[in-house]
């Protein structure tokens, strides 16, 4: 295969979609995106890069704790090569006792050990801390990032390689020699790839507000909230099969309570942002090969797009140059719900 001369219409330019289209223009490829909007639910995500805590919080993410793990490890690499900065800080578990119960249990099932976090530990990380919130978890283990910002060193990376933006959608291979749906919960592509069919989209709704003087991620029983740079953001709401970006006061009001349980005393004018992710049946995407040798997907993350977002690049571009796919492309591949 010429590379240079191979085209590929890489439909998406969300988490998956720029990560893989800058993977494929550096592997040698002619590449083009096309989406027809800048939001997105990799914009609207928190960033967040947990394999521990997706998993112990998240019971379809049970058993996959390996898989996510190792995609976290391939990102030091992507950063470093697209100027992506990754916050390393760990993330914190804080509530009542049944619930820290639960998370140290989760841990040691996992071979982990968190560091246990007395009062003042959480008055030194977390000012404002309910006073409640008596003692907590850490681990370092999870990390997390800027969406925003990511996003856009993905895109300036991919421009560089020499990816070119299309402001549509695509209706097919576009012209090109081979099409990655990197979608999300679309089903615009049905058409081309009939395995979107088996996609649920689920809707979430996300609180964000300036800086709070708050830096890094609490986990609590009901919610999460993560401060730093990009301000402060309280989530998450999951409506399974619900796919509209109408934001709703009953979320508003659970997920000001989660701040409010966090921060008694915060002040701030919250903004509602709301994204539509995409799951499969048992809740891990569908990265590789379809039915169609020119047709290629990555969808269905969940709540993981921007944890596996390198794991799906590297099995994309490993589909297209016969390269190391890793070992978890097997236990992704679309064809298995064939």
């Amino acid at each position: 295969m010429d590379r240079a001369r191979t085209r590929i219409t890489v439909a998406g330019a969300g988490a998956f979609g720029l990560t893989i289209a800058g993977s494929l223009a550096r592997a040698g490829f002619t590449v083009s995106v096309f989406d027809p909007s800048e939001t997105n639910a990799s914009s609207v995500a928190a960033g967040m890069l947990a394999p521990v805590f997706e998993t112990l919080l998240d019971p379809v993410a049970a058993g996959h704790f390996p898989l996510l793990l190792a995609a976290r490890d391939l990102w030091p690499k992507l950063a470093r090569e697209v100027g992506v900065k990754l916050d390393l800080g760990g993330a914190m578990a804080v509530g009542d006792g049944d619930f820290l119960g639960a998370v140290a249990a989760g841990f040691a099932k996992l071979g982990l050990t968190a560091q246990e976090l007395a009062r003042s530990d959480l008055e030194a990380a977390a000012t404002g801390l309910a006073p409640a919130l008596m003692e907590g978890l850490l681990t370092l283990e999870d990390w997390r990032l800027d969406a925003a910002a990511a996003l856009a060193a993905l895109r300036k990376s991919a421009t560089e390689a020499g990816v070119v933006f299309r402001r549509q959608s695509a209706a097919g291979l576009e012209g090109a020699d081979r099409l990655v749906i990197a979608t999300g919960a679309a089903q615009g592509l049905t058409s081309v790839a009939p395995l979107l069919k088996v996609l649920t989209p689920i809707k979430g709704q996300i609180l964000r507000a300036g800086a709070s003087g708050f830096d890094g991620v609490l986990r609590l029983p009901n919610g999460y909230c993560v401060g730093g740079s990009g301000g402060f953001a309280v989530g998450a709401t999951m409506e399974p099969g619900v796919d509209d970006l109408a934001p709703t006061e009953d979320a508003r009001m659970r997920l000001e309570a989660v701040a409010r349980d966090a921060f008694p005393d915060l002040e701030t004018n919250f903004e509602t942002q709301v994204g539509v992710r995409a799951a499969t049946p048992d809740g891990l995407p569908m990265i590789g090969c379809t039915a169609d040798p020119n047709v290629f997907l990555a969808v269905g993350a969940r709540r993981n797009g921007w944890l596996l977002a390198p794991m799906a690049a590297q099995i994309i571009t490993a589909c297209l140059t016969e390269g190391e796919a890793g070992p978890y492309a097997a236990r992704l591949d679309p064809m298995r719900f064939v």
